[in-house]
């Protein structure tokens, strides 16, 4: 069993911020930032592109809510919603959750860094579009 089947099953204790019949909201044990939230389905999905539709937008709406409640409870100035998916993109567990990160200052410990275009986006597009 994965360690966040785990965390819903009960048997390994968290800091549980929101919790329904379908999914569960915990503090990061990491705290990247003052408030750092994992929001996830209780059933199992080893990444968001997994989920059946429905079920992955019900899971994002309850990050918006549970977004806007964060940022407003804590003072955040935003926040960033970061879905990881296959290790190769930084999922470290599998199993389908969304990092809640609350920001406070352009100083924070929170990093993004995006390169410049070297790609051909036609081409891109083409791929894409399966032409």
């Amino acid at each position: 069993m994965c360690i966040f089947c785990e965390i819903v099953a009960g048997n390994i204790p968290s800091a549980k911020i929101y919790e329904d019949d379908s999914h569960l909201a915990i503090l990061d044990i990491s705290q990247t930032t003052y408030g750092h939230t994992l929001v996830m389905p209780k059933k199992h999905y080893d990444n968001y592109l997994s989920m059946p539709k429905e079920e992955a937008q019900e899971l994002m709406g309850l990050v918006n809510e549970l977004g806007n409640r964060i940022i407003s409870s804590l003072d955040a100035k935003g926040c960033n919603i970061l879905i990881n998916t296959n290790e190769v993109a930084g999922q470290s567990v599998n199993h389908t959750h969304v990092h809640i990160i609350p920001r406070y200052s352009k100083d924070d410990t929170v990093r993004f860094t995006f390169s410049e275009n070297k790609y051909n986006l036609e081409e891109v597009l083409n791929k894409i579009k399966g032409k």
